[in-house]
Formats: C-alpha cells, sequence, structure tokens
C-alpha cells in the first residue's frame, strides 16, 4: 500500500505532490486566519452601527464585505485547484498499488475476493484517503494557526469554571472535545464497529462472487445463493443495530456541542467584558480549535471503514506473500 512513496518511477508524484498538497492546505488555513479576523472588525463595525446612526459610512461597509468576497475568492481557488490535484495524485496512488498486484496476480487470483481487493479495496482507499487524510493534516495546522489566537483573545477575560486564568478557554476546548472522542472511541470498540464492517465486507465479497460463477455456471441455483444473502443480510442488520447505538451519543454530543462555547463564555458575555466582534473571533477560534480536536470523534465512521480496508487488504498481501513463500519452497 505504501510503495508509491519507496519507488523511484512515483518521486515526483509521492514527494513533490504531498509538498503542494501540504502548502496549499498551509495557505487555506492562513486565509481562514485572515477571515477569523475579519468577522471581528465587521461585528465591532456593526455594533458602532447599530448603536450610533451614521457612526459609520456606505463606503466603509460596502468596502469591508468587498475585502471579504476577496479573501474568500482566494480560499474557493485554492481550495477547487488542491483538490482537482488531490485526485490525480491519489490515482496515482492507486496505480502504484494496483501494478503490484497485477505483477502478482497469478497467485492473488486463488485467493477468496482477489478481485475485489484489487478493484473495489483500492479505489476505496484513495477515496477515504482523499478526505480523512487532507482533513487531518488541516486539523493539525488549524491547531497550530488558531490555538495562539485563541489564547489571544481569551487573556483577562472570565470564563466559566476557570474563572480569570489565561488559559480557560483553551483547556476548557481541550478538555471538552478530548474528552467526547475518547468517549465514542471506546464507544466504538465496545461496539466492535471495525470487526462488523470487516464481516459485512468479507460476506458482500462472497455473495458477489457466487452471483459471477452463477452466469457462467447454470449448476448454481437460487437456493445456494439466497444462502449466502442470508448471511450478508445478519451482517448488514447487526451493523445497523450497532450503529443505532454509536449515533446516539455520537449525535447527541455534536448536539451539544453548538453550545460550548458560549457557555464558557457565559460570565464574560453577561458582564459585558467583549465587545460583539471580540466574541464572534472568540468563537469562531473556539469553534475551529474544538473542531480540530474533535477530528476523530467527526471522521470516526470513515475511520472505521479506512481501518477495515486496510486490515482486509493487508490480509490480502500477507496470503500473496504466503502463496510465493510456498512457491519458492516447492
Amino acid at each position: 500500500m505504501f510503495r508509491f512513496f519507496k519507488l523511484k518511477k512515483w518521486f515526483m508524484w509521492s514527494w513533490l505532490g504531498s509538498i503542494i498538497i501540504l502548502s496549499s492546505l498551509w495557505i487555506q488555513v492562513k486565509i481562514d486566519v485572515k477571515i477569523n479576523k475579519w468577522f471581528g472588525q465587521f461585528y465591532d463595525m456593526i455594533q458602532k452601527a447599530l448603536g450610533k446612526p451614521n457612526a459609520i459610512t456606505i463606503e466603509e461597509y460596502w468596502s469591508s464585505l468587498l475585502s471579504f468576497i476577496t479573501l474568500a475568492a482566494i480560499y474557493v481557488g485554492v481550495a477547487v485547484v488542491v483538490s482537482f490535484f488531490t485526485s490525480h495524485y491519489l490515482f496515482r496512488w492507486r496505480t502504484a498499488m494496483v501494478e503490484w498486484y497485477h505483477s502478482v496476480y497469478d497467485r492473488a487470483r486463488k485467493i477468496e475476493g482477489a478481485s475485489q481487493r484489487v478493484q473495489e479495496d483500492t479505489i476505496k482507499f484513495s477515496r477515504i484517503m482523499e478526505t480523512l487524510g487532507t482533513s487531518l493534516i488541516e486539523a493539525l495546522m488549524i491547531l497550530i494557526e488558531f490555538m495562539p489566537i485563541l489564547f489571544g483573545l481569551s487573556v483577562s477575560i472570565p470564563i466559566f469554571f476557570f474563572g480569570d486564568w489565561d488559559y480557560g478557554l483553551i483547556v476548557g476546548a481541550l478538555i471538552w472535545s478530548v474528552g467526547g472522542t475518547i468517549f465514542l472511541i471506546v464507544l466504538g470498540l465496545i461496539l466492535r464497529l471495525v470487526g462488523v464492517e470487516y464481516d459485512l465486507q468479507k460476506k458482500e465479497a462472497a455473495y458477489r462472487k457466487i452471483l459471477v460463477v452463477a452466469e457462467d455456471d447454470g449448476t448454481i441455483r437460487p437456493k445456494s445463493i439466497e444462502e449466502l444473502f442470508n448471511g450478508v443480510r445478519e451482517i448488514h442488520f447487526l451493523s445497523y443495530i450497532r450503529y443505532l447505538y454509536f449515533n446516539v451519543g455520537r449525535i447527541a454530543y455534536l448536539q451539544a456541542n453548538v453550545l460550548s462555547a458560549y457557555v464558557f463564555l457565559a460570565p464574560a458575555i453577561v458582564a459585558g467584558a467583549v465587545t460583539l466582534g471580540v466574541m464572534q473571533q472568540i468563537i469562531r477560534a473556539f469553534g475551529r480549535v474544538e473542531g480540530s480536536m474533535q477530528y476523530i470523534l467527526k471522521a470516526w465512521p470513515t475511520i472505521i471503514e479506512l481501518a477495515s480496508v486496510y486490515k482486509r487488504l493487508r490480509e490480502f498481501e500477507s496470503k500473496i506473500n504466503q502463496d510465493k513463500f510456498v512457491d519458492e519452497k516447492i
């Protein structure tokens, strides 16, 4: 799965491509920081305008909106280009994987579900990495950029539970985010979601294989197909009930998450210790930091699918290598 980064043939795409993607993501985060600053200035201007008629000019108002449009246009342009490039990058990664599978397919074809591993799992792997990998890197960059901003904005204002402690807002976000993430990871492990996803894909592969065989073999009767489909039905129903339990905790936490910043800022808002613009900056920066810390929580279903794909491909490669060892021994 990681030959893409080892073979000289793919060095330009794997290493230079990685640098381009990382740089583009960093530019996006930098623009996001500027947008966060804009929100503070804009809402302070709104508060000033609403407090006293004609306190600002219409030119100042339009100029402020134009500055946001400029930042947003740059952000959209970079995001579109990096998304296009990332899709090509990951297809090259997939190509590096399947080239090896093709080279050993004489051994691989004897393994149960070989066609699914080579075709379906490799495309799943690349598509999940496209969303999961880039979002993980972006989450780390957001933490690096926004945590100092959040700290600077929260200095000398009262925070619920932490009082006037300068680090109260950051620690509050950490406790709330990491605590919720750990809770859902434990819940996912208890419900054995990765194992269920793995079993689901295994039964689907066996069912699809017999359908393919039945296209050319008239001796495969519907009864044999029905028996396999019953296994598919059972594992799907099991996954539905497991995810029902998991989603109760996950969705309830995410709904409560909407109010978390306002809860921590309650003493400062009641005391009038912050302006509307500063409050918007804090809430937005808090949301960015909190969202990055909750990366695992929000991406957990996708992480489970990636873990299942990784497990299947590793198992597939292990069997190929075992067959190679047996052939060499013979």
